[in-house]
């Protein structure tokens, strides 16, 4: 008899009062729900039974397909779950800053990185503050970037005066609030680092300074006793001044060793460093410039001859010194 006869059979004794005459009454309703729910479940073992294949199958391909060496560029997205892989290609596009010295970008990708920090070193009569004012100059007037001249040393009137004879006019850019000069003693930085940036960082932000020049760095790290001392008061300048996202140069006064350098504090903690040298050649100076140090650039490795002319440095870097 099939479990559709029984149930029926079984509904006709209940309705004549007799369900116990029946193999139990409640007792055998349950075993015949139970037997055609089994009964189901059998007739769906085959479909159960290919989904679980067909799910077994794409677990291998997608195995297969996220280990398969393919090219690079067909490299696509991949989607697990609610996570979303993309695989991005090609390097990260550095941001240069021109530094207005003719010849020179074109031997440091363009320019100095953005936001960092150089060393222009060399001895007296090198041409480190030419280079440096050029720099602030050439940003204000080519790329509207104003700058700020930190001197602790130079006095403005002279500045001022020595700089016209390149055709910078100081005094303008000063009054459209594009330049500012600054005039503080190594003492007083001191007690910038401790106040976060003082009235540098008020006049930073109200020309919205985005080059910067310190005048000279050897006499900031003359307050300073010991190595440890410098280095830890030039990382606390340097971190203010990356802070501001500035792009800086840091003069360095140094004696005249054309082959020689010291190794000051100063010296691991910049992004770059440029030596001028005012090189003597029996009876004649002759003028370079060398690329020492340059993070994140692939720059020249030879040391170029450079004039200063009327119109500021100009770096020759397809000739040689002598």
């Amino acid at each position: 008899m099939s479990a559709d006869n029984i149930i029926k059979d079984w509904k006709m004794k209940i309705a004549k009062g007799k369900p116990n005459l029946y193999f139990g009454g409640k007792g055998l309703l349950k075993k015949i729900k139970e037997k055609q729910k089994l009964k189901k479940a059998i007739e769906k073992k085959p479909l159960i039974q290919k989904a679980i294949e067909q799910k077994k199958k794409r677990r291998k391909d997608d195995f297969k397909e996220m280990h398969e060496h393919k090219p690079l560029g067909h490299i696509e997205p991949h989607i697990k779950g609610n996570i979303k892989i993309k695989h991005k290609l090609g390097k990260l596009k550095i941001q240069r800053v021109p530094t207005g010295i003719p010849g020179l970008d074109e031997t440091i990708e363009g320019g100095l990185k953005k936001d960092s920090v150089t060393l222009i070193g060399g001895c007296a009569g090198a041409g480190k503050s030419i280079f440096a004012m050029q720099f602030i100059v050439d940003g204000i007037l080519k790329l509207n970037e104003p700058g700020i001249y930190i001197t602790f040393e130079e006095d403005k009137k002279e500045i001022y005066e020595d700089m016209s004879r390149f055709g910078w006019d100081l005094a303008s850019l000063e009054n459209q609030d594009k330049f500012a000069f600054i005039r503080y003693t190594p003492e007083q930085v001191g007690k910038v680092l401790k106040t976060g940036g003082g009235i540098i960082r008020d006049i930073a932000d109200k020309i919205k300074a985005k080059r910067i020049v310190i005048d000279s760095i050897s006499a900031f790290t003359l307050l300073h006793k010991d190595e440890l001392e410098k280095r830890e008061a030039v990382l606390d300048l340097f971190k203010i001044l990356r802070k501001w996202k500035t792009t800086t140069l840091v003069i360095g006064q140094y004696y005249a060793a054309e082959e020689r350098h010291e190794s000051p504090a100063i010296e691991f903690e910049v992004d770059g460093i440029v030596w001028l040298y005012n090189i003597k050649k029996e009876n004649i100076r002759v003028r370079a410039v060398e690329i020492f140090k340059m993070r994140g650039t692939k720059h020249a490795a030879k040391i170029f001859p450079f004039e200063i002319t009327d119109k500021g440095i100009i770096i020759y870097p397809e000739e040689t010194v002598f």
